[in-house]
């Protein structure tokens, strides 16, 4: 992938697509990556041009994306809320037990951790969105499936067939913040948009929502910047 560099030596990334309309320079949240989405025909000194004309927005951005974090033995993981101390032990399946996530001596901690994380979110969610599309106005459409995704742009969507989707890395959030997710999606069955009458069904679900959604504007990009894989 082609980049351009800056003087002060920062890269943004380009990236050319055939439905891009104009130039879009973007930082991503997670790990503080820039990148340039430009037209497929776009000049490369237009586009050097632009980056350079923004270059003050860049380092800011940048700047207060927090820095990837490893999962690895040793760090405090959140888990559901709180921080879980990383630690090999002489266990078959990850445990949690005394402020830590006890995990198979001799594997991967990082894959090992990730699919145990899969597991809580699905458990999870399936609980939540079970509830949640019970007390759903009769009409509504019905839930056919539930997946789970590592998703940079967003936390949850639901398709026009009743399709759910997650980002299992809600298992690191609180648990209301997760019911919150649930209860959005699943206001989706009944309303396939944001209008006044969704975000009043999804008051109904899950009262006091505009707090979950706060936390985790503010604090998902923390949770995004745990890299799973090894080096």
């Amino acid at each position: 992938m082609q980049a351009i560099t800056l003087d002060c030596g920062m890269q943004v990334a380009l990236r050319r697509s055939a439905r891009a309309r104009r130039m879009v320079l973007r930082v991503s949240r997670s790990d503080g990556a820039a990148v340039l989405t430009l037209p497929a025909r776009a000049d490369l000194g237009e586009a050097r041009a632009f980056v350079a004309g923004r270059a003050g927005w860049l380092r800011a951005a940048v700047a207060a994306a927090p820095g990837l974090q490893r999962v690895e033995a040793g760090a405090a993981l959140p888990v559901a809320g709180r921080g879980l101390v990383l630690t090999p032990a002489a266990v078959r399946v990850c445990r949690v037990e005394e402020g830590r996530l006890l995990v198979p001596e001799g594997r991967p901690v990082g894959a090992i951790v990730a699919a145990w994380l899969q597991g809580q979110a699905r458990a999870a969610l399936a609980a939540a969105c079970q509830g949640y599309v019970a007390a759903l106005p009769r009409g509504a459409r019905g839930m056919t499936a539930l997946a789970l995704r590592d998703t940079r742009s967003r936390w949850g969507s639901c398709t026009a067939e009743g399709r759910l989707m997650f980002n299992w890395r809600l298992a690191m959030a609180p648990p209301v913040v997760l019911d919150y997710v649930a209860a959005h999606e699943v206001a989706h069955l009944a309303h396939l948009d944001h209008s006044p009458a969704f975000w009043a069904q999804v008051a109904r679900l899950h009262p006091g929502w505009e707090e979950r959604r706060d936390w985790l504007r503010r604090n998902g990009p923390a949770l995004q910047a745990w890299q799973f894989r090894e080096a």
